[in-house]
């Protein structure tokens, strides 16, 4: 990063002692995010300085909004600052500064002594970033969710998304169309399923909650030594939604057998194991503060998040990979099979998964 960068946009904020380092960092599909270092007196502190993406979020003002009001609501209920993500105020007292381009950008806290995992080591960390977004339902289980802003418009509006892929089918933009017939239909094949949590919403079963919409295992710090869940992150996407599209988002990514991209489908399989330590570790950290029928449709957000993002990826990949960060030309496919491999296992596995919902609940 360059020196501009450098005196204007980290020394907008806060922070006391001079720059060490910067350095690009994590593997996030959508922000720019880089890791600075400081030192004062003698110490080195860390920071993470990011810049919105504002082609996805169009309105980030609103973004920062929502995580200044949840994180402030958080902290009421925290016994440490390593619980919960704290933005770093500019030196005019703003949670963010725009530049000259009109880009946005923000620093938080750095949460020391701990790490996050991009695939699950063994099912005790999964049951703990498990716990930890069951507990950001709990804590956030009073606050109005309604007064959030929706910074996404039906981010996981199934139906919605279903719409926008037969549209990329359509037009067929890129000429991939007839490569990937097998993929479309069977997204097509399960379109009755897709408004089965926006029916329950409408029939009282799923209250609208305060949603993190983004519950990777690697959006969960845990402990460096103990391992045990310290923090929830990246918040860009927290707005009004279901506690089950949480639960169902950590599930396609972190029950899987494989990374989101492996390209062997071979290597890629739906772990019933690691599916049960999950709804154990949310349950737990929920404490019991989810509605009976909310419960119940856990293994359906599971499968609706899968088949989502599934066809998020591949209507990406039709439009010509113009949302997601890509490495490579079929890349997106490449995500897209991954997840409709995973919901055929579900199907396989649905009524175990039911067992084990009750099991727990």
């Amino acid at each position: 990063m360059d020196e501009r960068i450098r005196n204007k946009y980290i020394y907008q904020f806060d922070i006391r002692g001079s720059i060490v380092s910067i350095a690009a960092y994590g593997k996030g599909h959508i922000n720019d995010t880089f890791l600075v270092k400081t030192i004062v007196d003698g110490c080195i502190k860390r920071f993470i300085l990011q810049k919105v993406n504002s082609n996805v979020f169009k309105k980030p003002e609103q973004v920062i909004n929502n995580i200044e009001k949840v994180t402030g609501y958080l902290k009421t209920r925290a016994d440490s600052e390593r619980v919960v993500l704290s933005l770093i105020p500019t030196k005019e007292g703003n949670t963010y500064f725009k530049d000259e381009n009109g880009d946005v950008w923000r620093m938080y806290n750095y949460i020391e002594n701990s790490i996050c995992l991009d695939v699950v080591e063994n099912e005790q960390d999964f049951y703990e970033c498990a716990f930890a977004f069951g507990k950001f339902q709990r804590d956030l289980r009073h606050f109005p969710a309604e007064t959030l802003y929706e910074t996404i418009p039906n981010f996981h509006n199934t139906p919605v998304r279903f719409g926008a892929f037969l549209s990329a089918v359509a037009a067929d933009k890129c000429g991939r169309v007839k490569s990937v017939e097998r993929e479309i239909r069977f997204i097509t094949e399960r379109q009755d399923f897709y408004s089965a949590l926006i029916d329950a919403e409408a029939k009282g079963d799923l209250p609208l909650r305060v949603a993190h919409n983004d519950t990777k295992s690697n959006n969960v710090m845990l402990d460096y030594k103990t391992r045990k869940a310290l923090c929830v992150i990246d918040l860009d996407t927290v707005m009004p939604g279901y506690s089950v599209t949480d639960f169902g988002d950590a599930i396609r990514f972190g029950a899987s057998t494989a990374a989101e991209d492996e390209k062997d489908l071979d290597k890629v399989h739906f772990s019933i194991d690691l599916f049960k330590a999950y709804t154990k570790g949310y349950m737990a950290g929920c404490d019991g503060k989810l509605k009976d029928t909310e419960i119940m449709l856990l293994p359906e957000g599971a499968k609706m998040m899968t088949i989502e993002c599934g066809m998020r990826f591949l209507t990406d990949y039709l439009n010509g990979d113009t949302y997601f960060k890509i490495n490579y030309p079929d890349h997106n496919l490449v995500r897209a099979r991954t997840q409709l491999k995973l919901v055929s296992e579900m199907e396989e596995k649905w009524e175990e998964m039911k067992k084990a919902v009750k099991e727990y609940c």
